[in-house]
């Protein structure tokens, strides 16, 4: 699975980028990287974005423990890769179906939290029990939802481009490609929006602090991101809003 999003939409953290930027494409550019998807990945689907990116998904070559799933409601489109374990709770928690699949259900858990926000998105995330992976783009509010389980079982990385642009996907080279040097594994235990940027879902009120990675022959590629134990968020509570109201500005 693939997805870029436009810096307006996801802003990539500092610390993404490398001292050595060079190798880095415009990876938004006359569609760069998802026509190199497509390349990699003949039958692959292209989703266009907009000016807001783009997603790619492939159901060739998956691993038949982690598949990937896509789903479309209500203008959320949403890329999921592993296995929830407490289908049947979060199916009953958001009031779904039975025929309901892992994807919906993260389309609902981020619905509600946008538009009901009966609990922070930490624990939101930190209610799903499984190996996963997962890029969500809200296009209505033009908001961006990306997580990893708690133990990094879903190949899953990030990267920088040229022009500041986040790049995700479950495959190191297609990142790579569109951002040389500056990429990283996903961190684990990990969510980012595009209002609140990179957190960790369980210790959500701690920062999270970046130790450059080196590759094998010496050079940054990127940071590891920790959590740092001395060093807690400012906390402003979570504001009581009518039910119409649009939460994704608040997480």
């Amino acid at each position: 699975m693939l997805a870029v999003f436009d810096k307006s939409v996801a802003k990539s953290p500092e610390a993404l980028n490398a001292p050595d930027h060079s190798q880095a494409v415009s990876a938004l550019k006359d569609g760069f990287l998802a026509k190199h998807f497509g390349s990699v990945h003949p039958g692959s689907v292209t989703v266009n974005l907009g000016s807001s990116g783009v997603l790619a998904y492939s159901l060739n070559k998956q691993n038949p423990l982690l598949p990937r799933l896509f789903a479309v409601v209500d203008d959320i489109f949403c890329l999921f890769q592993g296995h929830i374990e407490n289908v049947a709770v979060l199916k009953q928690q958001y009031g779904l179906s039975k025929t309901a699949n892992e994807v919906i259900i993260i389309i609902e858990a981020y619905r509600s939290l946008r538009d009901r926000g009966p609990y922070p998105a930490d624990q939101v995330v930190r209610d799903i029990e499984g190996k996963f992976a997962f890029i969500l783009y809200d296009s209505n509010s033009q908001v961006a939802f990306i997580a990893a389980d708690a133990d990094g079982n879903v190949p899953f990385f990030w990267g920088t481009d040229a022009e500041g642009h986040l790049v995700f996907s479950d495959e190191v080279d297609v990142v790579k490609k569109g951002c040389g040097k500056s990429f990283a594994p996903f961190p684990k235990g990990c969510f980012f929006t595009s209002s609140g940027g990179l957190r960790n879902f369980e210790h959500p009120l701690n920062e999270l602090k970046p130790v450059p990675r080196v590759d094998s022959s010496g050079q940054v590629c990127g940071a590891d991101f920790s959590v740092d134990v001395d060093a807690k968020k400012e906390s402003s509570g979570m504001k009581k809003v009518g039910s119409a109201a649009n939460w994704s500005s608040h997480y």
